[in-house]
């Protein structure tokens, strides 16, 4: 039975990165004793809440269990805090789609290798793509001395080469993801830090 005496949890919210999600909240203060929290999740195809595998738990977050982990499904997940035989109302989270709320982070660069007219870029992807999943590299690229004009290429390969550029020159760039999925969905991830090379004599 809810009570009014012991507050909803607030500042409920769903952080999905990479897909890895969870759901975090602010703690319940009350002036004696030890507040758990219980979460629920249902799914759009099945509007009946289940337990996921946080129920009277004294931490204020959790993560997502591995049978969500169906990144097209749409999610809602509920919090309430419990003291005694006492409970709070339960708070609910909007709708929650992997595959269109979560961030998807800049990619790895793991080597650069530098010619007299070229940076020759190795990245890794930010997560592992998944069946019908394709990633695109957008990088930008700019002479240090002039950052205000920046070029940009493409490649949808985790291996690719900035060409044309002038010799014994600093170059910077950055790299940024886009996810294509089948179902015509487009997500852009975050910009890479800049990286800066110079160039080398021919």
């Amino acid at each position: 039975e809810s009570s009014p005496h012991l507050p909803a949890p607030k500042d409920v919210m769903i952080y999905s990165y990479n897909f890895h999600s969870l759901l975090r909240w602010s703690p319940v203060k009350v002036d004696r004793g030890l507040v758990f929290y219980t979460v629920h999740f249902k799914t759009g195809a099945f509007n009946q809440w289940d337990e996921m595998n946080c129920t009277r738990i004294t931490r204020t977050e959790c993560n997502f269990p591995w049978s969500l982990k169906e990144r097209r499904w749409t999610v809602v997940l509920r919090v309430r805090a419990e003291l005694g035989q006492v409970t709070s109302d339960w708070v609910e989270t909007d709708p929650f789609v992997a595959e269109r709320n979560t961030t998807i982070g800049p990619p790895k660069v793991n080597s650069v290798s530098v010619s007299s007219d070229s940076l020759l870029i190795s990245v890794t992807p930010p997560f592992v793509p998944g069946a019908g999943d394709f990633l695109r590299y957008h990088v930008s690229y700019w002479e240090n001395a002039t950052s205000t004009t920046k070029e940009e290429t493409e490649a949808s390969n985790t291996l690719f080469k900035i060409t044309n550029l002038k010799e014994l020159t600093l170059y910077c760039f950055s790299i940024q993801v886009e996810l294509m999925t089948y179902s015509d969905l487009q997500l852009h991830g975050l910009q890479s830090v800049p990286e800066c090379y110079r160039t080398t004599v021919s």
